[in-house]
């Protein structure tokens, strides 16, 4: 069988530690050796203070307690992301996480409500979002302690300080056996058969392993540097490549959810946290300066700064190959997508749960890689294209770089993905994809893209049930919101 018996992961960070703490939580110690390597002198970016609902499941399979990681990170939960202009310059819209209303009989919800809205009735698509009614209140409870209840299908992902998160991961890690090493790779070695053999520190000391982790960032010393794995660049889909980020001050409530407002040559993200908020623009540089960038954020931060704004520099896009020989790419040594909807963390856990579903042996069978590369591959161009019609279906001319949007190619998969919502609302399923048909109906809807026509087959059900259900179900929900604690008054009972 020839099993892996040590595995070395190059890098820290988020995603070194997040795999570290996946591969041992996994893996017998008594079996398999992991062995981190990170230096002090290279800093982390600190990217994804934003996650997705499948982080919370997670931290929950790795055995974390709940309330002793958020007292840990800062964490504050959130129900969506708010965005503010992109449609138009004063729309907003909201992106739910968890279900957008119930089948009605064996009727999907969305065109039941299409056929509603047909005959008049002007409830919007987010008054049957539980998440959207909590936290437009500013209120929260999780929904897996209130189940068959109008938020049951409700679901919540976190704001975390990405430096505290990987802190928390490293101690978790650490006390489970993962060896690390202070050190910086100066070199990498491979065998003739191009498989790397061992990695050379800047002291002389030489690591061997049989299976090696990338996480060494933009960087990519192993997959990149060692084993030229090339880039696929998607900078011709997405025009933003980089981003001006600072901590400020709290102030005002703590809102359970992300904020995306769009500017002039690109957007802002602002991310409560307990004691801090994040904020931050990401624009585009044929657009904008650093200069100018820097001034736009600053001008527009509500609350005191903490630290001085840091330029961060990004490309969108992934490697060709994400697992190649001996050696697997996680995080921005695998690729970035731009931040917007709060992917990186999400995809680096992904990256490592595919590599223990096909988890090889010391030969590295290439039909494991290939499959591997093809589901990661996939996992990438999901999230492109749902942040790729963000962009492209504005409707805003008030700015050179929201016309030049306007113009950006489509990749097909998301063309034919507008074509077939357009035509009555249907969607396109993919294999376990991260956004469902709520996340796509709300961006749709967000963005003024509507079906031309219901499903005819809704026509087979009484519209007075359908009616009746609608409104039974938009005050239900509305009624219970109105009773659940303020997002504030829940988390102080959380931290204590």
């Amino acid at each position: 069988m020839q099993p892996l018996s040590k595995i070395v992961v190059v890098g820290g960070g988020t995603s070194g530690w997040l795999a570290a703490a996946m591969l041992r939580h996994h893996l017998k110690r008594e079996l398999c050796e992991i062995q981190l390597i990170e230096s002090e002198d290279i800093g982390t970016i600190g990217v994804g203070e934003s996650t997705v609902p499948p982080f919370v499941g997670l931290i929950q399979r790795l055995g974390i307690d709940e309330q002793a990681f958020i007292r840990a990170t800062d964490a504050t939960y959130k129900l969506g992301i708010q965005f503010v202009g992109w449609q138009q310059r004063t729309d907003t819209y909201f992106h739910p996480f968890g279900v957008i209303g119930k089948p009605i009989g064996t009727h999907d919800f969305y065109q039941c409500w299409l056929k509603a809205r047909t005959q008049g009735d002007s409830s919007a698509l987010q008054d049957f979002s539980p998440c959207n009614v909590m936290a437009g209140s500013g209120r929260f409870f999780p929904p897996s302690r209130a189940r068959n209840t109008p938020i049951g299908g409700a679901n919540y992902a976190f704001h975390v300080d990405a430096n505290l998160a990987a802190q928390y991961l490293r101690r978790y890690s650490e006390e489970r056996g993962v060896k690390r090493t202070e050190g910086l790779v100066t070199d990498v070695r491979r065998r003739d058969d191009g498989f790397i053999d061992h990695i050379v520190l800047a002291d002389g000391t030489t690591i061997h392993g049989d299976f090696f982790i990338d996480c060494s960032g933009s960087r990519a010393l192993l997959m990149g540097k060692a084993l030229g794995v090339e880039s696929i660049d998607w900078s011709q889909y997405l025009l933003c490549d980089r981003a001006v980020a600072v901590r400020t001050e709290n102030s005002g409530s703590l809102v359970p959810y992300t904020r995306a407002t769009a500017q002039k040559s690109g957007w802002m993200w602002r991310i409560p946290l307990q004691s801090r908020v994040g904020q931050g623009y990401v624009y585009s540089s044929q657009f904008c300066s650093d200069a100018d960038a820097r001034s736009t954020l600053l001008r527009h931060l509500d609350s005191a700064c903490v630290d001085e704004p840091r330029v961060i520099p990004f490309t969108t896009g992934h490697r060709r190959e994400f697992w190649k020989h001996n050696c697997l790419s996680i995080g921005l040594a695998g690729g970035f997508i731009e931040p917007l909807e709060a992917t990186a963390i999400h995809l680096m856990a992904r990256g490592i749960d595919f590599f223990l579903r096909y988890f090889p042996n010391r030969a590295c069978d290439p039909a494991l890689a290939r499959e591997y590369n093809r589901r990661m591959t996939a996992d990438y161009e999901e999230v492109r294209d749902f942040i790729v019609l963000h962009y492209s279906a504005t409707s805003r001319e008030d700015s050179s770089f929201w016309q030049a949007c306007q113009q950006l190619p489509l990749p097909d998969s998301l063309r034919e993905r507008i074509e077939l919502f357009k035509s009555q609302g249907a969607m396109r399923d993919g294999t376990d994809e991260l956004f469902r048909a709520s996340s796509w109906q709300s961006v749709f809807e967000g963005m003024g893209i509507r079906p031309r026509a219901y499903s005819p087959r809704v026509d087979n059900i009484d519209y007075a049930h359908i009616e009746a259900t609608l409104r039974t179900a938009k005050a239900a929900i509305a009624g219970m919101v109105e009773h659940l604690p303020t997002h504030e008054q829940f988390l102080a009972g959380q931290i204590g």
